[in-house]
């Protein structure tokens, strides 16, 4: 084991890394020419892919919750209500700008393939509509199809940070009548979200274009921010562990279960600082910065490959293997390229403004 600088966490940037590879794999096991090849020499590891990897998806939403509780929270005494538009327009621009990026790709490499190997899977050339509701990362809410696979958790991640800066700003009164501890009425009125998520509205697939519905895991992610800080962390897993429980009483569902495993890391491994010597490699920190910029750019590579694949070997089930460790390499480079050119400079500026201070 291995104790990180406060600079680095590096149980986080292995579970960022571990989880946006297998996202690119899932992708490439469920969509694209290639896998229809391969699989009947590779049924077993393609069922694998496309019915477990996704579930890495839930570990991004503990590790965001975490994230948004960490730059918020512990300044809480310091912000005014006049701050919450600026809050958010911080975070837009912050996910737009790889996001816009990646939708041209997306557009401009859907073209290409169409016309090397038309597929079920490659989007149709998009609709003006179709566009400003990406634009505006409300494409799930509108019924429009998507321009690339992926972009729906854009649009959940902001609404969970818009929900819970709204939860910030409905609890100022309370935050005033408790200058102590200002954080306590988010964290309580959050914990409340949690549960009414994790028992109820996760259960709804209805509601899962909704904020809402993701709640229960990015709220783990909230309280392993507020519980990591804690002497005794076998308290504070117990919590983490008896909501998950509950939940899975209820109903199981494996997706809430890798959220509560995440959160407990986060606490065990003291807000992601403690990790095994291999999780504070450079390559695994490298691959965690860019899982952000991987996870927005990984699909039109992928799809652009498979077509050139397509169209050169269509029934080769050994080219069509080779094409998907391909894809995925370029998509790892093409996050390498995304991150380094527009995620960064975003960064920059930081995902939030300064905040508002009192007088």
């Amino acid at each position: 084991m291995s104790t990180a600088s406060p600079a680095r966490l590096p149980a986080i940037d292995a579970v960022k890394a571990i989880a946006s590879q297998l996202i690119v794999l899932h992708h490439l096991a469920f969509y694209g020419p290639m896998t229809d090849v391969v699989y009947p020499s590779a049924e077993v590891v393609v069922r694998w892919f496309r019915d477990f990897a996704l579930l890495a998806v839930p570990a991004f939403l503990v590790v965001g919750g975490f994230f948004a509780a960490r730059m918020l929270l512990p300044r809480l005494g310091e912000l005014q209500l006049r701050a919450t538009p600026s809050l958010l327009w911080g975070r837009y621009s912050r996910l737009m700008r790889p996001y816009v990026v990646a939708l041209i790709c997306a557009v401009a490499c859907a073209w290409v393939a169409r016309q090397l190997m038309p597929h079920v899977d490659t989007p149709a050339t998009p609709t003006l509509l179709q566009v400003v509701a990406h634009l505006f990362l409300l494409q799930d809410i509108l019924g429009l199809d998507a321009l690339s696979a992926g972009v729906w958790y854009v649009a959940i991640d902001f609404q969970l940070f818009v929900l819970l800066v709204l939860l910030v700003a409905a609890t100022a009164p309370l935050r005033r009548a408790n200058p102590v501890d200002p954080a306590a009425p988010v964290v309580i009125a959050s914990g409340f979200l949690i549960v009414m998520s994790l028992t109820w509205i996760n259960r709804n697939p209805d509601l899962e274009i909704w904020a809402p519905y993701f709640f229960g895991a990015y709220g783990l992610g909230i309280l392993a921010e507020r519980l990591t800080a804690r002497p005794d962390r076998t308290l504070a897993v117990g919590l983490i562990a008896g909501l998950t429980i509950l939940a899975l009483v209820i109903e199981w569902r494996s997706r809430i279960l890798i959220a509560g495993l995440t959160a407990a890391l986060l606490i065990l491994s003291r807000g992601g600082r403690i990790a095994p010597a291999w999780a504070d490699s450079p390559m695994v920190s490298f691959l965690g910065r860019i899982s952000y910029s991987l996870f927005l750019i990984h699909y039109p590579v992928c799809m652009l490959v498979g077509a050139v694949v397509a169209r050169l070997w269509p029934a080769s089930a050994a080219m069509n293997a080779f094409g998907i460790a391909i894809a995925w390499l370029t998509s790892i480079a093409a996050a390498a390229l995304l991150y380094r050119w527009t995620e960064l400079p975003a960064r920059s500026t930081r995902s939030a403004p300064a905040l508002a201070t009192k007088g």
